[in-house]
Parts: structure tokens; C-alpha cells; sequence
């Protein structure tokens, strides 16, 4: 019986040649590339929210989400006028708040903040018998200055910020809403852009999660310290 001796792919003493860069700063900009002639103009979006909209497909491969995506009018200006002021950048979860690297944040004198894990929101979300996610934006009312809510996980998060909204209790500069899921991910996000007295950035439907939401920022970041040199 002849055996066949060559290496196939993937097995050791295999040989792959990988073309294009093999930097990160290479490869982000090989890939903003593609996407860009993959999306011929005129694209759905112009300018600045394109940049947005680009990292977004960028980090998720998904480009249906440039059907999904809702910008208020003057949003990505709003967010990026906020990031200059030294916004403090509020987050539902953690991995969207590690999602966004002080790389970008330190140099605008911004900050960001997650309650999910304190003990005195875990403790009152089982006393009340509700998430964390709602008690936590509650906790975070009490951060003065400008405010961006970045939610890309829990729509509780996103229905008792727009409560505090209508209270008059917060009034955020931004508000990224991208709370992923089947219950209330959806609705909330409809709510959400009923609302006029609120920038917003948002993916409608049930698709979104804390990496876009993170990705929304970082894109912000990026247009917010291409103007502070």
C-alpha cells in the first residue's frame, strides 16, 4: 500500500504562507481596508459614523449590523465632545469596560466605572430580587460631570437608565445602547430611540454585546484624540 508522506495543512512540517501584515496596527488597517471594498459607496453611513459603523462590522465580521444601526442626530459629535471634557464612561458589565483600553482614555482624562461587582449592588439587587445591572446604574446616578452609558448586555440597564432619564435624575451626555438578548433587548433599544432629549448610538433588534458597545467607544476615542494633538 503506497503511503502518502506530505504534510497535509495544519499537521506538523506543514508549510502555510500567510500574506498581508502580521502587526496589529497593520492588520486593523488591512481590515478597515476590506471593509471598506466590500461596502461600495454610497454607504449607509458618512463621515464619522462611518468610521463607527466600520469598527463595529470590524469587530463583530457581521455586516448586517450596518442595517441595525441607529445614530440621534449629532451623536458621534456629542460622544466625542464628552470624551474631550474627561467623560467618565459608565459600563454594564466588565468586559465592556476592559473592552475600552486607557490608552485610548488616559490622554482625554477620562475614566471609566462598572457597579456590577461592588457588594453593596450585588447585596441590594437579591434584597430587592432584581438584576445587578439595574441596581448598578442606580449606584452610578451619583457621578457628577459629563456621562456616557455604554450597555451592551443587560436591557434592565438600559430601561431603569432611561427611568432616571425621565426623573430627571440623569441627564447623560451619551447614551451607547446595545444591550444583546431575547428578553427586553429589543424593546428597550425601541424605546430608546423614541427618545428626543437623548444622544444616542444603538443597534436595534436582539443583536448587539459588550464588545460592540466597547468598539462603539473605542471608535469614539479614536475620532476624540485625532483632534488633541
Amino acid at each position: 500500500m503506497h503511503e502518502n508522506n506530505q504534510s497535509k495543512p495544519g499537521q506538523p512540517g506543514s508549510s502555510v504562507t500567510i500574506s498581508g501584515p502580521a502587526d496589529p496596527v497593520g492588520i486593523e488597517r488591512k481590515s478597515f481596508a476590506i471593509i471598506d471594498s466590500e461596502v461600495p459607496e454610497p454607504r449607509p453611513f458618512l463621515g464619522e459614523e462611518w468610521e463607527v459603523a466600520r469598527r463595529l462590522v470590524h469587530t463583530s465580521a457581521d455586516f448586517e449590523l450596518l442595517n441595525l444601526l441607529r445614530f440621534s442626530p449629532g451623536a458621534v459629535q456629542a460622544g466625542v465632545a464628552a470624551l474631550r471634557s474627561g467623560a467618565v464612561i459608565v459600563t454594564d458589565t466588565r468586559m465592556c469596560q476592559m473592552g475600552i483600553p486607557m490608552r485610548r482614555l488616559t490622554p482625554l482624562g477620562c475614566t471609566t466605572v462598572c457597579h456590577m461587582n461592588d457588594p453593596d449592588v450585588i447585596s441590594e439587587a437579591k434584597k430587592l430580587g432584581t438584576t445587578r445591572a439595574r441596581v448598578a446604574v442606580e449606584k452610578a446616578a451619583s457621578i457628577s460631570g459629563p456621562v456616557i452609558y455604554a450597555v451592551g448586555n443587560a436591557p434592565t440597564a438600559l430601561l431603569r437608565l432611561m427611568e432616571l432619564m425621565d426623573q430627571g435624575v440623569v441627564a447623560p451626555e451619551l447614551v451607547v445602547g446595545m444591550p444583546v438578548g431575547f428578553v427586553n433587548a429589543a424593546e428597550s433599544k425601541a424605546l430608546l430611540f423614541t427618545r428626543t432629549d437623548a444622544a444616542f448610538i444603538g443597534i436595534s433588534g436582539r443583536k448587539g454585546g459588550s464588545p460592540l458597545a466597547a468598539a462603539c467607544l473605542n471608535a469614539l476615542a479614536e475620532l476624540a484624540l485625532r483632534g488633541t494633538a
